[in-house]
């Protein structure tokens, strides 16, 4: 199986995270996947956006969840860039998307736009939130699930069970080979997060994982030759 690389929040490492320039340098770097991250605004637009509020990625201030579409799109998000809705991006690239829902109430939005594009073959949906997985999974045929995890121990394959997830994606700093055997019994994909170093993808690779999580388009080069 090919060892997948995806670009976190495109390729954050040298371009304005989540924004339509990071993914298309994601896409010309050749990376195979490209995670992203989902909110909803006030007035209902699913914007794609990291954090809770704009203050560290914008020259504005305040929660998402205040502002309008309108008003997210005035704002500069590095570069001159603005902030994208998930629509704009399906449109600005083509490379497979990994869409995390990192506010709960964004999961029924997604779902909607993932039938009406008919995108199951081509967007996996993310969480750290079992329940945002177990939501979206009856709502859009076919969807592709992940489940993240920063702390977690050997309960999460069984978490990821429960929700109907067919990924793991796990912080490395808290990997080890138990939790790797207990998600491949499970038939569970792993991915790594986050790979920006040598000696981190040396690791995952290591541990067999399907994949990894990068800041950098070089990972990608690199990671074919890499034992």
């Amino acid at each position: 199986m090919n060892f997948l690389t995806i670009g976190h929040r495109g390729v954050m490492g040298v371009e304005p995270e989540n924004t339509l320039r990071s993914f298309v340098a994601a896409q010309e770097a050749g990376l195979d996947a490209i995670e992203l991250d989902l909110h909803l605004s006030k007035d209902g637009a699913l914007v794609v956006m990291h954090d809770t509020d704009v203050d560290r990625t914008t020259d504005g201030t305040g929660p998402i969840a205040e502002k309008t579409l309108a008003e997210l799109r005035a704002l500069d998000a590095g570069r001159g860039e603005h902030v994208p809705e998930f629509e704009e991006v399906l449109e600005a690239v083509h490379t497979p998307l990994q869409a995390e829902i990192k506010d709960k109430q964004a999961a029924r939005a997604l779902a909607e736009v993932m039938n009406r594009r008919d995108l199951a073959g081509r967007v996996e949906v993310s969480s750290f939130h079992d329940e945002a997985i177990a939501e979206i999974k009856p709502l859009v045929p076919g969807v592709r699930t992940a489940l993240i995890a920063s702390r977690y121990g050997t309960d999460i394959v069984d978490r990821a069970v429960e929700a109907g997830a067919g990924t793991v994606c796990l912080n490395i700093r808290r990997l080890t080979l138990e939790i790797v055997e207990r998600a491949r019994k499970a038939d569970l994909r792993i991915i790594g997060w986050v790979v920006n170093t040598q000696d981190q993808l040396r690791l995952v690779r290591a541990f067999g994982l399907d994949g990894a999580t990068t800041d950098h388009p070089d990972i990608k080069r690199t990671g074919r030759f890499t034992a």
